[in-house]
């Protein structure tokens, strides 16, 4: 059974939300990519949509749009998710995971992209639950 930490961020207000989803809920996440949009009901914002925007599994490899699938891959970087050089022309070989979510991962991204209201009531509402 498919268990995740969704991090719900409002780019209007800038202000981020941890949710912990399981189940049904959960499952709505498996098999989509980063960049895919469903509804916001599975993280209790029935009204709005989410985009998946990255991720992480339990051990904090980041997820990378460029590599497809769910495997892990060694990638020499430059910068960009998973690595922030220290320095100009550093590059280290790093292990990511790709776009894909599935059981191996732990957290989830998501930013509210579309939905009518305020995305923080629709969230404390959800609490009271």
């Amino acid at each position: 059974m498919a268990e995740f930490k969704v991090v719900i961020a409002d780019p209007d207000t800038g202000e981020t939300v941890q949710r912990e989803v399981d189940g049904q809920d959960a499952n709505r996440f498996l098999g989509r990519e980063i960049g895919d949009e469903i509804g916001g009901d599975a993280v209790g914002l029935a009204d709005f949509t989410v985009e998946i925007t990255g991720g992480s599994d339990e051990t904090g490899r980041p997820m990378r749009e460029d590599v497809s699938g769910t495997r892990l891959k060694e990638l020499l970087l430059e910068g960009g998710v998973g690595f922030k050089p220290s320095r100009d022309g550093e590059r280290k070989r790093i292990t990511v995971r790709g776009r894909e979510v599935d059981d191996d991962i732990a957290q989830i991204n998501v930013s509210v992209v579309d939905g009518e209201g305020d995305v923080a009531a629709a969230l404390s509402e959800g609490d009271d639950e």
